[in-house]
Parts: structure tokens; C-alpha cells; sequence
């Protein structure tokens, strides 16, 4: 069932929202924060985006409120890192090149989870976005802030999507809401339309309108990263035994968008 008719009514609710600019954005980057994830159906996104309409504003770059990114991920060629957040490891790292196409800007960015469940990122602009192997301002960067050997890493998967980014009127809060995941390698290509990974970000996590919302919409938090989810769709035999949860739940919600589009265009 094709996913056109959801896509447009979310573009259609992205538009009637007040918008913030890039620039007003710096107040809230959120470069150390706690973060939790929800997994959405596409179908129910246009009533989320009502209900949040009147707590949030919008990120509008270059008249775009959708807006693409493109990501390209570094592991070592074993996948220690992969590896070290299946089983739960703390301070892991997740190093990337992202190209924040609407602003045609490119970063290399180092994610930290710390043993406190804080994110702290990391990043420096870039001339486009190194492969397959890290230029050597980013690999100094690396070195700088982090033990991992930028020698040992290498592209291995490239992640895409659509981005909405919703910030809160009255708190330090982002949403970002993540449509159109694509995962791609050498070997491989694969999207999830049906589906979207929302990420509230605030500097503790606390009461939020969003929360209520996705309460409302029966929505329970947890989700798998992109990476992680990105990983176990291309690569052949990788161990995922701490995902399992998650990824019975993205099983589910896909059926259920099935099954709701079914109706819906009956």
C-alpha cells in the first residue's frame, strides 16, 4: 500500500505550524542531553502533529519544513561499535559524516553515551562527507575527543531520511521526527516508508507535551536506533539478542500500518 497519501497529510500539517529559523535554533542545540525514543506508524503522524501544533514550533530551512539528510556511518570492519551497544555497553561511541542537505551543511560528528544515559555530541563543519575512509582533520578530531582509532574505521552503511524538527515554545526541548528511513551498503538497499523514529531531546528528562501526546495516541517509549536498526536490515547473521524487543515492535507497527491503510483505502 503506497504511503503517498499519509506523507501528504503530514506535509499538509507541517504547514500550518509557526515556524523557528536555523539561527533561533542555537539556543537549543542540546549537544549534552537525555534523549528517549518512540517508534511511529506513518497513518498516526498527522494527528500527532495536530495535537503538537499548538505546544511546538518548526524548523523551516530554505522554505523546507521537510527536510533530507544523509548519513554515513564508521565501524571498524568487525562492527566493534555495532557490537558494543548489542550488549549494552556503556560510554559507547557512534562516529558519522551527515549532510544536512536543506542548509548545504556537512559535519562529522562523534555521538558519546555516557554511564548516566546522556548523549554528548560532537562535531566539526566539513567539505562534503569523507568516504570511505576519514580525512585527517576528522580523524584529529577523533583522536582529540575520543580513544577510538580513526585508522580502524570505515564507511560501512549509509542511513537516509526525512526530518521534521519541532521546538518547544516554552522549554529546551527539540522532537525530531525521522520519515522515509533508507538504509543502504554495497550489497544492499533498504526502506521502511511505513514507519517513523521520533527522539525527544530536552537536558533532563521531564514532563513534556509530547509525552502526552504520544500517551493519547497509545505510543510507548523505547525504539532501536538508526544505526542499530540500519546494521541488523543489511548485514547477513548479526547477533541481535538485546534488540529483540524493539524489533518485534517494529514488526507490529508495520502490520498495523498495513492493516489501517487497508481500511483507510478500502
Amino acid at each position: 500500500m503506497t504511503t503517498d497519501h499519509f506523507f501528504n497529510k503530514i506535509k499538509e500539517e507541517a504547514g500550518k505550524f509557526e515556524i523557528i529559523t536555523l539561527a533561533e535554533m542555537d539556543s537549543v542545540k542540546l549537544m549534552d542531553r537525555m534523549d528517549v525514543k518512540y517508534l511511529i506508524p506513518m497513518n498516526l503522524l498527522p494527528n500527532i502533529l495536530a495535537d503538537a501544533r499548538q505546544h511546538y514550533r518548526l524548523l523551516e530551512i530554505n522554505k523546507q519544513r521537510l527536510c533530507p539528510y544523509q548519513t554515513l556511518y564508521y565501524d571498524t570492519e568487525d562492527l566493534r561499535l555495532y557490537h558494543l551497544h548489542q550488549v549494552g555497553k556503556q560510554n559507547r561511541y557512534k562516529v558519522r559524516s551527515r549532510n544536512y542537505v536543506g542548509s548545504d551543511l556537512q559535519f562529522f560528528e562523534v555521538k558519546f553515551k555516557n554511564n548516566r544515559g546522556r548523549t554528548i555530541k560532537k562535531r566539526i563543519k566539513t567539505d562534503g562527507i569523507n568516504e570511505p575512509h576519514l580525512a585527517n582533520e576528522s580523524s584529529e578530531f577523533l583522536t582529540k575527543i575520543s580513544p577510538l582509532e580513526p585508522d580502524n574505521l570505515q564507511g560501512i552503511m549509509w542511513v537516509n531520511y526525512t526530518r521534521l524538527t519541532l521546538v518547544s515554545k516554552h522549554n529546551a526541548e527539540r522532537l525530531t521526527i525521522d520519515l522515509e528511513l533508507t538504509f543502504k551498503n554495497d550489497a544492499k538497499e533498504i526502506q521502511y516508508a511505513q514507519i517513523a523514529i521520533a527522539e525527544i531531546k530536552q537536558e533532563k528528562i521531564g514532563a513534556s507535551p509530547i509525552l502526552n501526546i504520544f500517551k493519547k495516541h497509545h505510543l510507548k517509549e523505547g525504539s532501536i536506533s538508526k544505526y542499530c536498526f540500519g546494521i541488523i536490515s543489511l548485514f547477513e547473521g548479526i547477533k541481535q539478542n538485546n534488540f529483540k524487543k524493539h524489533l518485534r515492535r517494529i514488526t507490529k507497527t508495520l502490520h498495523q500500518y498495513d492493516s489501517i491503510a487497508a481500511n483507510t483505502f478500502a
